[in-house]
């Protein structure tokens, strides 16, 4: 799973094998979510008892689940050295989105975000990006049939900043919109940033993936507070930098702005007007989100009034705008929640459930 399509092929060039073997394991690993070589079955037995010898397909390791009562699907992942992360998945009609993690913590630290107050660990491999998508999709049952989508849509909006863990990112949506592997368009598959420009120019050049962007304020000296980031990029360089990715895709694109929606914070009528004066340099629809709350700040989540009364001005002026629902915070799975932590005795628990489940499917 560590390896993007081009390393595969080096790979079987490296054991006298032919390159388009990479395309055969890509769709056994990723498209059916099968782990074993004995059961690649349109790979010769003499390659299959090689790659037994010298390969491994392995997904991080699941050490919690839990699910929501709206639905909602949170995992939290080991990925060793006591490091956890957590995904989440989101079911909504037709829908199914998977918050995926790029990175151990955070070293962004916006205020507002549960995951900058732990810190920052590391940046995660491919395999235990990838790794996700694997494991959510498997969550749906064995053998995976090849042309299903039980997950329509991936964004990178979980623990970390996407951007700051460059190569290993771009290979996992490379993965995540290949035919061979989950399939999804470049629609479908989001990064999400804080606004690491010099990386959403180099994204521009390798990726046409959707874009959001975190602003959260439409200042300078606000945003400075909110996503410290911004300090060395600020607003204008930012959305300067998001023009020209737009320009860079072959066809109309529309950026989603997310703006996290706090009490007496950023939600003023004024500060809404000065939004919607700032957003007509670039074609977008807003995402508005009610702040989550968790015990390491003071904010609070505003009225129903409060966020009406934004939605409606941005509204009015023109722009697509959209509530977003909180799913999940019963779990502290909604958005800002996610910590990538959990007590012993629990983990201890998962992990005996999860080896029996194993067990099952095996038996």
């Amino acid at each position: 799973m560590g390896l993007n399509k081009k390393e595969l092929e080096k790979f079987f060039v490296s054991i006298d094998e032919k390159p388009f073997r990479a395309k055969q394991i890509i769709k056994w690993v990723h498209q059916r979510g099968v782990s074993s070589f004995s059961e690649m079955t349109d790979i010769s037995k003499d390659l299959r008892t090689k790659l037994e010898t010298v390969c491994v397909v392995e997904a991080p390791e699941v050490i919690y689940e839990k699910t929501s009562q709206d639905g909602t699907k949170k995992w939290v992942i080991s990925v060793g050295n006591n490091d956890l992360i957590e995904m989440v998945l989101i079911p909504e009609n037709n829908r199914a989105t998977l918050c995926v993690s790029s990175q151990v913590g955070c070293a962004v630290d916006c205020s507002f975000c549960a995951t900058g107050k732990q810190g920052f660990s590391r940046n995660l491999n491919l395999d235990e990006i990838i790794g996700q998508v694997w494991v959510a999709a498997n969550s749906f049952g064995l053998p995976r049939e090849p042309n299903s989508r039980n997950i329509t849509n991936v964004v990178m909006m979980g623990m970390g900043e996407p951007l700051l863990n460059f190569n290993p990112v771009v290979d996992a949506m490379d993965l995540m919109m290949d035919d061979n592997a989950y399939g999804l368009s470049k629609r479908k598959v989001t990064l999400s940033t804080s606004g690491i420009v010099p990386k959403i120019d180099e994204l521009a050049k390798v990726s046409d993936v959707s874009l959001t962007i975190s602003l959260h304020a439409p200042n300078n000296e606000l945003r400075d507070q909110l996503v410290p980031i911004n300090k060395k990029y600020p607003i204008q360089e930012l959305l300067d930098s998001v023009k020209r990715y737009v320009e860079s895709c072959e066809d109309k694109r529309v950026t989603t702005i997310e703006y996290i929606l706090i009490d007496g914070v950023n939600d003023s009528l004024e500060l809404a007007e000065e939004l919607a004066d700032l957003l007509t340099q670039i074609p977008c629809k807003v995402n508005l989100i009610p702040f989550n709350p968790f015990s390491e700040v003071n904010y609070k989540k505003p009225s129903g009034n409060r966020v009406k009364r934004f939605q409606n001005y941005l509204q009015e002026k023109g722009y697509i705008t959209t509530i977003r629902s909180t799913r999940g915070d019963d779990i502290m799975a909604a958005c800002g929640q996610l910590v990538g932590q959990v007590n012993d005795k629990t983990r201890k628990k998962e992990r005996e459930q999860n080896k029996a489940r194993i067990e099952t499917k095996t038996i």
